[in-house]
Order: C-alpha cells, then sequence, then structure tokens
C-alpha cells in the first residue's frame, strides 16, 4: 500500500516497510507544514494504519530538512474549519492510534511539527533536529494536543520552559530532557530498527500495557492500578504462554 505521485494525497505519502507503516510528510517547499489538504493526508494515513493488520507501528517523519515547521500560516483559512469542528488542526493529534508510534526527526519540529511530534509515543532525531514552539513567536496558540502532552513527556518545568519562552533546543537537550527517546545520524533508520524491535514482541500484552499508561493519566493512584489490572488479566492466558517459554530455557541470561 503506498501513494505515489499524482495521487490526490501525494503530500503524504504510506508506505509499508516490513511491520512498519512509514508516514512522510512531503511539503518541501513549505518545510512541510500543514495546510487543510495535508491534514486530511494525515487524518487519511492514520486510517489506513488502523486498518492495516500487518502494521504494526507508524513511523512519521518528513522529506527534505525539516520533520514538520507546523501549521502553514499562509494558509490558515484551511486549518480553521478543522479547529471550529473540533478536529485536530494538523491532522490526527486529537485522536489516538491504538498501535505503537515513533517519529523521525531530522531537521525542524517546530510549532505544529513539534506537536504532531509529541503525539508519538518514541521520538528519534538526528543531530542537527531543532524542537521548539516557534508559534509563540506569532501570537498562535498550542491547539494540537502540545499543553497536555509535552509536561507529560518532559514535566510541567521543563514544558513551561519552551512554551512560554518559544526557545529552540537541539539534540542534546531534547535527548536530555527526555522529550528524544535517540538521538542518531539517520533517525529513520534507527526508527525502523525499533519497529522491529516492538514488532518482533508478543502484541497482546504489548498493546496492554501501552493502553494502561495512556488511560491511566489524569486516573487517582488506586483507579490506575485497578485499571491496570484489569487490563493485565484481559491478556493474562499470553503471560503464562510467556512464562513457559521462559521456564523452558528461552531467554535465559537476558537473551
Amino acid at each position: 500500500m503506498q501513494r505515489m505521485a499524482g495521487d490526490p494525497v501525494d503530500e503524504v505519502r504510506y508506505e509499508r516497510r516490513g511491520p512498519a507503516a512509514v508516514v512522510t510528510i512531503d511539503r518541501r517547499h513549505r518545510r512541510n507544514a500543514v495546510d487543510g489538504r495535508t491534514a486530511e493526508a494525515l487524518v487519511a494515513a492514520l486510517d489506513d494504519f488502523e486498518a492495516d493488520d500487518g502494521a504494526r507501528v507508524m513511523v512519521l517523519t518528513g522529506a527534505g530538512e525539516a520533520f514538520c515547521a507546523g501549521a502553514d500560516l499562509t494558509a490558515l483559512d484551511s486549518l480553521t474549519p478543522r479547529l471550529l469542528a473540533g478536529d485536530g488542526p494538523l491532522g490526527f493529534t486529537r485522536r489516538a492510534a491504538t498501535k505503537p508510534t515513533i517519529a523521525a526527526i531530522d531537521g525542524w519540529a517546530v510549532a505544529g511539527g513539534l506537536e504532531l511530534a509529541l503525539w508519538c509515543d518514541l521520538r528519534v532525531v538526528s543531530p542537527r533536529a531543532r524542537l521548539g514552539c516557534l508559534e509563540r513567536r506569532f501570537g498562535v496558540p498550542l491547539v494540537d494536543g502540545g499543553t497536555w502532552r509535552l509536561p507529560r513527556i518532559v514535566g510541567s518545568g521543563r514544558a513551561l520552559d519552551l512554551i512560554l519562552t518559544g526557545r529552540l533546543v537541539d539534540a542534546d537537550e531534547a535527548l536530555a530532557m527526555g522529550l528524544a527517546t535517540a538521538v542518531a545520524a539517520d533517525p529513520l533508520a534507527h526508527a525502523l530498527s525499533l519497529a522491529e524491535l516492538v514488532a518482533s514482541y508478543p502484541q497482546p500484552t504489548l498493546l496492554s500495557d501501552r493502553a494502561s499508561l495512556y488511560d491511566g493519566w489524569g486516573l487517582s493512584r488506586d483507579d490506575a492500578l485497578a485499571l491496570e489490572g484489569r487490563y493485565g488479566m484481559a491478556v493474562l492466558g499470553d503471560a503464562v504462554t510467556g512464562a513457559s517459554r521462559f521456564a523452558a530455557g528461552e531467554g535465559r541470561g537476558g537473551r
């Protein structure tokens, strides 16, 4: 399943690479800034991913010198209807993927582009990556989930630093604050290797633990632990099978 040039949504490509679905924003002339048409294409790509049983991980990336520069400020009128309708202006940012997602960031991931990266579970950045809330400089609010996701990833103090100052963060600082999962010369290749690893594990328990983490946000301790227990019981059969494999000698010594 791959969208090619000439397709009505050719600015967003969907391509399967093994167990990964690679979704590429390709508006290099705008540093991959998103207009209304591109936002709709991103939603379609997420729908494709969810419907693709062979795709266990989505890798979101950008073509050229940027991951995504945020909203296309020359086409804000094409994004406003999405906001008024309660949708994520830049695409799927108000939806939740049911499977793991990784951002592969080479270059700029700023403003709404940072919010797209925050939507992903993991973020792999190149040494030249630059991340920040640059919309602060132009009076544009964070409306693609940044104020909710950023503090949960880096803590409220660091989130307020980035949101209030609008300053740029380089790859090393992003890694140090937990904003980046890894720094790699080829972030797409590294993200694909992570996708292979994640896809290699038994999926029911992996997806259950991921859902427990997200669904437990905002709950009290007791409610979150009860939720974890319910989700865990639902996949207990897989756990028993895995324990039997270990007891038979598989995986000893951390293999």
